[in-house]
């Protein structure tokens, strides 16, 4: 048995019929590597089963302590059922893209059994009309609660559940799996009494660990290596408001070497900037169409990762968060990755002064009853109508494989879409992901906030290929300029031999006093002082 930590339990708090707490993807397969060329749901049975072993997230549930006095506890689930969790279900015809991401709205807006492990799989036949892949196709909608996995965890599942060729033999190590028995609230009361006493001595202990932080940050501010500024402070839009338990999912795929090639925009930007700058585009366009654009830029909560080498297998979260500006409020490509890159770098600095695995630590002695009893009164009140958010979305980033994986020896085509979790206040949030050669934005929405998501995965769209027109334009540009300076030269020489007909036509108008002629020079001479100390 084993307790979630402050930031997993802050997930199970914020469970609510309108918000569940889980993420997760639409994966799209070809079949045509399995043998036989086609996979059977026993065959995806059978492939998953013979690799639970490989990940402890598959068999474990949780147990939660009566009232929410103390974090809940993992325990090896003596109730598992595998079919329970893996689930089928096909598409009507034509079965086309629109349809898959209603399917997967569907599935992904139902909460989970958070009495049974936490995750479900729904093998989703009849793909004959999807993005030109081949028919045959299935796909896997997925769907795992956050207290389990957050993105850099969630990529450890995948390797659980796929494998590097289509043949590879199953685990040769034997299964040493054991039951749990599910304790008795005494007991759990029991261990939160115990908990309860030890928390302040947590508290005070990484109270302690943040102080270095907090002097860093307050010396960072003091030489200007960051500093703060209005543009973290996001302006109210139409998704930070109380959202409905119905959800809309869609997205767009791009070419990994075309989202790099912006960076010729500015090569110093990261590829994360860019997405950032193609988000920010994405909501100028679509709120411009509503007419809602606020004035100021809109920011997202980007959560990092500050997951070391020896937790990559663990369950749960290890992650930090910083606010970054989208620069939803400039139209021009060119001048919004400059601001989202200047606006990053700004909040990378506070947040590295502060010390991201600190801020990660604090959430950890958070007490569970306050943070479920203040989510409860967040949404009974709707708070959301009220209050400020203090970010307008969210914008992940989560690598993926470089290169192709199998399941049940079918090849992983895509990873069309990522899932994302909503509540009161956040209507809106976006996954960026990379496979293979490919990077992918999509977005979860509440369909009563966005109910077109259509029109804003065209906007996104339009967004990435307005910068990387730029983006073209700019370096075409460079790769003339060589050429070009040659002759351009040729008639700033001529300038002045230009000029001196255009002086002496007033000496000329007035012969008799030529001696005035130096004036007119002078008077030039001067007028040029300050254009050229300029």
């Amino acid at each position: 048995m084993r307790q979630l930590q402050g930031m997993d339990s802050s997930f199970v708090a914020l469970e609510s019929p309108n918000s569940p707490m889980h993420i997760g993807s639409v994966l799209i397969y070809n079949p045509a590597t399995a043998p036989e060329g086609f996979v059977r749901f026993k065959d995806i049975l059978g492939f998953i089963e013979s690799r639970m072993q490989l990940s402890r997230t598959m068999r474990q549930r949780l147990v939660r302590v009566p009232f929410d006095l103390d974090y809940p506890y993992w325990i090896e689930d003596p109730n598992f059922d595998l079919e329970y969790h893996v689930r089928h279900v096909a598409l009507p015809k034509p079965g086309d893209w629109r349809q898959l991401c209603i399917q997967a709205a569907r599935i992904h807006a139902r909460p989970l059994d958070l009495d049974r492990p936490p995750w479900e799989f729904t093998v989703v036949e009849g793909l004959d009309n999807v993005r030109g892949y081949p028919k045959g196709c299935f796909a896997f909608v997925t769907k795992v609660h956050h207290a389990a996995i957050d993105g850099m965890s969630g990529i450890d599942l995948m390797e659980a559940l796929h494998t590097i060729t289509p043949s590879t033999a199953p685990p040769n190590q034997p299964d040493n799996w054991k039951p749990e028995k599910i304790p008795s609230a005494v007991e759990l009361l029991g261990k939160s009494y115990v908990n309860t006493l030890l928390n302040p001595l947590k508290q005070a202990q990484v109270a302690a660990q943040a102080v270095p932080g907090i002097a860093k940050a307050i010396r960072g501010l003091v030489t200007r290596d960051f500093k703060l500024t209005t543009d973290l402070v996001p302006p109210r839009t139409r998704f930070n408001r109380s959202i409905s338990p119905h959800r809309v999912v869609e997205g767009r795929t791009f070419p990994l070497a075309d989202m790099k090639a912006i960076r010729a925009l500015l090569p110093e930007a990261k590829v994360n900037d860019v997405a950032l700058a193609v988000v920010g585009g994405a909501l100028n366009k679509y709120l411009t169409a509503k007419g809602d654009l606020p004035k100021t830029t809109m920011t997202a909560m980007a959560p990092i990762s500050v997951r070391s080498g020896e937790e990559k297998g663990d369950m749960g979260n290890q992650v930090a968060a910083m606010i970054a500006p989208l620069g939803s409020h400039l139209s021009d490509p060119k001048e919004r990755l400059e601001y989202v890159y200047r606006q990053t770098s700004n909040s990378k600095a506070m947040t590295n002064a502060l010390g991201a695995r600190t801020m990660t630590e604090v959430s950890k002695v958070n007490p569970l009853l306050y943070m479920a009893l203040g989510a409860q009164l967040f949404s009974r009140v709707s708070l959301a109508h009220r209050l400020a958010m203090p970010f307008n979305t969210v914008v992940t980033n989560v690598p993926g494989p470089p290169i192709h994986i199998y399941s049940s020896g079918a090849r992983l085509e895509s990873m069309a879409l990522s899932l994302i979790c909503l509540t009161d206040g956040l209507g809106l949030a976006h996954v960026v992901q990379s496979y293979v050669d490919e990077a992918y934005i999509s977005f979860t929405a509440c369909r009563d906030i966005m109910p077109d998501p259509e029109f804003y995965s065209q906007c996104l769209q339009d967004s990435f290929d307005d910068m990387l027109a730029a983006a073209k334009a700019l370096e075409a540009g460079a790769t003339k300029a060589p050429a070009s300076k040659p002759a351009a030269k040729k008639p700033t020489a001529r300038k002045p031999a230009a000029k001196k007909p255009a002086v002496k036509k007033p000496a000329a108008k007035a012969k008799p006093p030529a001696k005035r002629a130096p004036r007119p020079a002078t008077k030039r001479t001067t007028s040029k002082g300050p254009k050229e100390s300029a």
